[in-house]
């Protein structure tokens, strides 16, 4: 784990930022986020929270989006879960598995319950498997070995496989984007394609929707029907323990502001701070770090193949040989330390890290040669529309490093602002760019969202059919990622995990541009944060 080291000069934005801060701490503390509501006054013991992101999209079967992730694991549970071992472990329901591999039988504990005290059954089960599996990459490709999937009786969902599928467990205990939530039958039968409205789960708190202000504020409470499991919690996995009464996340889009209400006790925990306000933080004693994150989180661009030019193969890889890992790590860091160029599409330090198919210069680009490569493939100067998040300190440089890359090398790049909530939304948009549409857009991933085939969404050459927002087709990939599922040892799947590779930077499926971390902040008063791959708050205890 790579943890900061002293010496390193504060920079000009945290300078900047601290002129500002005291401003902008006035004008939270006016909006009453300086001291705890009656309600929550009331309620007890309250973590407050500042996460990477303001919450607007409530349905984490929809998007990917992390923020969205984090709600889902506050208020809904999963059938397996994934500890610490990355190995899925029993969360809602045990399971067996038949000899020949192709009967998994799941029987759901004694005591589930929704949040409205009616109890968790297997149909409602077997519906949010199978709209989870109509937006996951990897549920999809699980469904395509389903003969069946059916509720034998209250407790009991029996899966039935054409031929057996070995990620089976991995799929139902994936950690994160897309976690296959349990949600009751009436809501998992929406329409993959449309948002949920009702926010009722089994899991360890529940939503306060008459306090859920879009963007700015959202409140849980402790469901205190909830029965944990009893073994200790790993991961996502194990007893899901809650010891506090309530939690408020509120959204300080000023890092500086966020800062110094965590040194007041204003607030509790920040997610994702700037790494160069870290030495102001060091310098608290109230204050300490926590990389709850132990695997490196990969940043990204995708681009749009539905709209032109990049629907020329050789426009995106121009594109992709013009952008430098260094320059977009050092925009989104700033410290080294925290960083590193990494030309895998799995991650680095994983099973299956492979350079297999990256360009030679991923780490620096290479402009001269992309400006080439786009004289070529003549591009006719239609400007690229990149949606550029504002608000979010790990999202926002990435478009503008980008752009001016792409510049570079020739293209012509309009800059759309937003924040990252209207990222979320927008990048879901299949127009053409005069309707709304989009040309590109950035994004991060933690290490287990994008370590195999199966579970990288953006290897999904499934297109408008339930492939990642960009829609690339790709029936060959596809193919390839199908016999990965059927390998049967590690060194089968790193030979054909290199050969997908191969074929996604040949396509462009996406351009990685490296891996990253950054430590969590939280006072002091606060113990038991879990490390994994979404930051959890059961198990979090806040002393007086």
């Amino acid at each position: 784990m790579i943890w900061f080291k002293n010496g390193i000069t504060v920079s000009r934005r945290t300078a900047t930022r601290t002129v500002t801060s005291a401003l902008t701490m006035a004008s939270v503390i006016a909006l009453g986020l300086g001291a705890l509501s009656p309600a929550a006054q009331a309620a007890g013991t309250t973590i407050r929270a500042v996460m990477h992101s303001g919450l607007r999209v409530l349905d984490p079967i929809i998007t990917t989006a992390h923020i969205t992730r984090n709600h889902g694991y506050m208020i809904y549970d999963t059938l397996l879960s994934m500890d610490a071992n990355y190995k899925p472990q029993p969360q809602m329901a045990e399971y067996k598995i038949s000899d020949d591999a192709l009967t998994y039988t799941l029987t759901l504990r004694d005591g589930l319950l929704w949040h409205d005290g009616t109890p968790v059954t297997a149909e409602d089960c077997v519906a949010s498997i199978k709209r989870w599996a109509q937006r996951d990459t990897g549920g999809q490709m699980m469904m395509d070995y389903t003969e069946s999937l059916t509720a034998a009786d209250p407790k009991t969902i029996v899966l039935k496989l054409k031929k057996p599928f070995a990620p089976v467990l991995d799929m139902l205990a994936k950690p994160s984007s897309v976690v296959p939530f349990m949600m009751p039958k009436r809501i998992a039968e929406t329409p993959a394609m449309e948002s949920i409205t009702d926010q009722m789960g089994s899991g360890p708190f529940r939503f306060v929707k008459e306090e859920f202000q879009p963007g700015v504020k959202v409140v849980y409470e402790k469901f205190d029907k909830y029965i944990p499991r009893k073994e200790a919690p790993s991961w996502t996995a194990g007893g899901k323990q809650v010891f506090v009464d309530r939690v408020e996340w509120v959204n300080m889009p000023d890092a500086q502001t966020a800062l110094n209400a965590l040194g007041s006790g204003e607030i509790d925990y920040i997610e994702s701070p700037p790494v160069d306000l870290l030495p102001i933080a060091e310098g608290n004693p109230d204050i300490k770090k926590l990389a709850w994150n132990p695997l490196y989180s990969q940043t990204m661009g995708r681009m749009n193949f539905l709209n032109p030019p990049f629907d020329n193969v050789k426009i995106r890889r121009a594109a992709l040989i013009a952008m430098s890992q260094n320059d977009t790590l050092a925009a989104v860091s700033g410290n080294p330390e925290y960083y590193k160029a990494c030309p895998s599409m799995y991650g680095c330090g994983v099973p299956l890290e492979t350079a297999a198919g990256a360009p030679k210069s991923f780490a620096t680009g290479d402009v001269k040669a992309a400006q080439a490569l786009l004289k070529e493939a003549g591009y006719d100067g239609t400007p690229i529309v990149i949606l550029q998040p504002t608000d979010v300190v790990t999202v926002s440089p990435q478009p503008v490093v980008a752009a001016q890359a792409l510049r570079n090398a020739g293209f012509k790049v309009t800059l759309q602002p937003m924040d990252w909530q209207t990222v979320v939304i927008r990048r879901a948009s299949q127009a053409p760019i005069a309707e709304g549409g989009w040309h590109m857009f950035f994004t991060n991933w933690i290490g287990a969202e994008v370590w195999t085939p199966l579970v990288n969404p953006m290897l999904n050459g499934r297109g408008k059919k339930g492939g990642f927002f960009g829609w690339m087709e790709d029936p060959e990939l596809d193919k390839m990622r199908d016999a990965f599922a059927g390998a049967k040892t590690l060194e089968e799947q790193k030979a054909l995990a290199t050969k997908i590779q191969e074929r996604a930077y040949d396509e462009v499926a996406y351009v990685p541009l490296g891996t990253y971390t950054v430590p969590a902040l939280h006072r002091t008063s606060i113990s038991g944060i879990l490390t994994g791959p979404a930051p959890v708050f059961w198990n979090m205890k806040k002393a007086n």
